[in-house]
């Protein structure tokens, strides 16, 4: 998922607050004679409800439980719109559509936040013509537009934020945080399902002395291009990140030990200097931290290894 998870359902739960305050203000403080008091006080009882729902279960709830939250508040407004009684009353609610396309962008994949800010655009405007209030078209196709433009202003800002800081900048491969955070939602499933799962620490040969022979410069295109030279040989689903320094590591889903040592052997082939690896293949109930440890002790025993004239890196 592109969002986190705690932050999304923080905002909903922020969200679903609001909405509820607003309808018991509009319950306590009828706007004309025909105002759905009944409906308010109903729709501000299900806001509160929902909103301290949606804060208690922030840190554990999947991420359903957004796109379901999202889903009901757009058929509650669609709800509210139905039963409105004037044009005024209707368009109103178009700020609780941008809020629910804005939230959208910001924590569901492009694709999710689209199709959850056009439902929502569909049902509202659906239950606002239904209501027929006299006036309404102009106001209402603002409201929608509006929504549309901002959601996709969204969605390519939280895009772009989400890429820089996920990105190592010298190579462009995912940094520890973005590795490290996709690699635990992979494991997971791995454990989940039975599949292997191997992970790799890569570390160059005598990086140093390009640096200091060469300089940093250099140093910082062998890198740039090693990266590169890898990515070209992994498969969509592999991820390659960067540890720091000279050191990348790779987390290959649906690979075990003898798929990951043929990956290694392309690898090598395909790279312009050499290198060290360690793997470590998943075991039952492991987390991503023992693995790594693992993958890294095996490194260094390879290391030790050529330097004695043997070859070893699975553990």
């Amino acid at each position: 998922m592109h969002g986190d998870r705690r932050s999304g359902l923080g905002l909903l739960a922020l969200l679903y607050g609001c909405a509820a305050v607003m309808c018991a203000a509009g319950a306590l403080w009828p706007m004309a004679p025909r105002t759905p008091v009944v409906l308010l006080t109903a729709l501000a009882a299900v806001g509160g409800l929902g909103s301290a729902a949606l804060w208690h279960l922030r840190d554990r709830a999947p991420m359903g439980v957004v796109h379901a939250a999202l889903a009901l508040l757009s058929l509650l407004t669609a709800l509210l719109a139905w039963r409105s009684v004037t044009a005024v009353g209707v368009v109103g609610l178009g700020p609780v559509l941008v809020a629910l396309g804005l939230l959208a962008g910001h924590v569901l994949p492009p694709a999710a936040a689209r199709l959850q800010a056009a439902g929502g655009i569909a049902v509202v405007t659906a239950g606002a013509l239904a209501a027929e209030p006299s006036g309404f078209v102009s106001a209402g196709l603002t409201a929608v537009v509006t929504t549309v433009v901002l959601t996709e202003a969204q969605i390519r800002q939280s895009g772009a934020l989400r890429h820089a800081a996920g990105t190592d900048p010298l190579t462009g491969v995912a940094n520890r945080r973005a590795w490290e955070a996709e690699s635990a939602r992979l494991l997971a499933h791995a454990q989940r399902t039975g599949e292997p799962l191997t992970v790799a620490v890569l570390d160059l040969d005598g990086f140093k002395a390009v640096n200091d022979t060469a300089g940093h410069s250099a140093g910082d295109a062998l890198l740039r291009s090693l990266a590169a030279q890898w990515g070209a040989e992994l498969r969509r689903s592999d991820l390659l990140g960067r540890l720091g320094g000279d050191e990348f590591v790779l987390c290959l889903p649906g690979t075990d030990a003898a798929r990951c040592a043929e990956l290694l052997e392309r690898l090598r082939t395909a790279s312009s200097a050499p290198w060290s690896a360690g793997t470590a293949t998943v075991r039952p109930g492991e987390d991503l931290a023992a693995v790594l440890v693992r993958a890294d002790v095996a490194l260094y025993r390879q290391k030790s290894a050529r330097r004695s004239g043997r070859r070893t890196s699975v553990d």
